[in-house]
């Protein structure tokens, strides 16, 4: 273990002695392994069976993942009865917390009165109904899918089918689902869909439209993008920005789609509605499924009516497009998180954003992007930018957050941040994504800015580093 952690090997074979930011990461490691000895058992047994014990690879974390044995409410226990209070929320899917009752019985009851009927249900009329009033007025009709990959999927496809068209104009830092992804870098795109992707740079008007003037006439389907990237770290998409995408769908034709598989929880109507926008098709995902397994894409009428099967020409299957569980719990979900909920979970994140600003403006290592990360900023810290001085931020918008670092060893400070976060009793990506439930409190959120704090003053002399 001393080799471990102090020295690397190079690519080259030769070992090198590891950085101080490299030995309080190697430090962490060893005593994460110490702490979890049933995780890493669980672990190991998966890998028999599972490639590196992993069937979804964002849940896999260094050195190994936690594996969970139980959740309730706001809280996660481990193999290990490590108990963490979870700012990870599934990744926006689990805004409901892990047990709410109100979704137990939903679907509870669903199952008690028989699945898999091979015909349509009572519960689906009545999601389809509550969804199209809510997204009012994009979502003038509906359709249910079995995740946010496929909704992303199908409202691509009806473009295409609506324009006889072929190119879709997306944005680098964007996630639309397992076979639409197109990190910053340009790298990891091997299982998208072979669609004519164009890639555009997100918040910058003149390259956009730069981009779209180099494009044949009469060759754009679509535009798909999320009003705020979520997995490219949470970085608000601008009204100005948002808005010339619309005018520039207008002028060619094409369709403006948005995914608001994330977003549509930030007000309650959606993102795009909070900003005054109306997109031709919205996308939306598992929380409008209370948690479930779900997808929808929907939008204009005339443009839905493709999918009619009395007169339209498109055809979308699904055997659980209208499975009675997420049907029951979507009605059940969106009845919990009425307008008061969600602008209730999205001030307390606010809370958390601004308590946590503070935090690191105090202690001197707050950075660019304060209050809101650029979009360059985001890609110089994803390619390794210019930035030499290590420093920390927040960004995102209500209950959607990522925290970030900058400078030339940004990957293993944001490494060492997750498990400095484990110690205290936070779960979150190790990426620094968080998503709040409605479990949340402001406790929790005193929380959280507290663990921050002792991580900045415990680690100072990192950030001095560089300044």
């Amino acid at each position: 273990m001393a080799g471990i952690l102090n020295s690397h090997t190079t690519s080259n074979g030769t070992a090198e002695p590891l950085s101080l930011v490299g030995e309080a990461v190697a430090k962490a490691c060893e005593e994460y392994t110490k702490r979890n000895p049933e995780s890493l058992k669980a672990y190991n047994d998966s890998c028999h069976h599972l490639p590196g014990g992993n069937t979804r690879t964002v849940l896999h974390s260094s050195p190994f993942p936690l594996t969970f044995d139980n959740g309730s409410g706001a809280a996660l226990q481990d193999l290990d009865y490590n108990i963490y209070t979870d700012f990870l929320g599934e990744y926006t899917a689990g805004i409901y917390g892990h047990n709410n009752a109100a979704i137990q019985a939903a679907v509870k009851g669903a199952l008690d009165d028989g699945v898999n009927f091979g015909g349509n249900n009572r519960f689906e009329k009545q999601l389809a109904k509550t969804v199209c009033e809510r997204f009012a007025p994009t979502m003038e009709l509906v359709r249910f899918t079995n995740s946010g990959t496929e909704a992303n999927m199908c409202a691509i496809a009806t473009a295409i089918a609506w324009t006889g068209r072929a190119k879709i104009l997306v944005f680098e830092g964007a996630y639309h689902g397992s076979t639409i992804m197109f990190p910053f870098g340009g790298k990891g795109t091997e299982m998208n869909l072979p669609h004519e992707w164009v890639v555009g740079t997100y918040n910058d008007i003149p390259k956009t439209r730069s981009l779209l003037q180099s494009l044949p006439p009469d060759s754009l389907a679509a535009i798909l993008v999320e009003p705020m990237l979520g997995s490219g770290g949470a970085v608000p998409g601008s009204r100005d920005f948002l808005q010339f995408l619309r005018h520039a769908a207008t002028a060619r034709q094409a369709l403006l789609i948005f995914d608001e598989v994330m977003t549509s929880r930030l007000s309650y109507r959606g993102r795009g509605h909070a900003l005054g926008l109306r997109p031709d098709l919205m996308t939306l995902g598992k929380w409008v499924g209370g948690g479930m397994s779900f997808g929808a894409f929907g939008g204009r009428a005339d443009v839905m009516a493709l999918f009619d099967p009395r007169t339209g020409p498109l055809k979308h299957a699904g055997t659980f497009n209208n499975n009675v569980v997420s049907m029951a719990a979507g009605v059940a979900g969106c009845g919990i998180l009425d307008e008061a909920t969600v602008d209730g979970v999205n001030a307390v994140g606010m809370l958390l954003k601004g308590k946590v600003e503070g935090v690191l403006c105090r202690c001197g290592v707050a950075d660019r992007g304060v209050g809101g990360a650029s979009v360059e900023g985001e890609q110089n810290g994803w390619r390794g930018g210019e930035v030499e001085r290590c420093s920390m931020w927040i960004s995102g918008i209500g209950s959607i957050l990522n925290m970030h670092f900058g400078g030339p060893e940004r990957e293993l400070l944001q490494e060492l941040f997750w498990h400095h976060m484990l110690r205290e009793g936070i779960y979150m990506a190790q990426r620094g994504f968080v998503a709040l439930s409605i479990e949340i409190t402001v406790v929790h959120v005193q929380m959280f800015v507290d663990a921050v704090e002792k991580f900045v003053v415990g680690y100072a002399a990192l950030f001095r580093r560089g300044s």
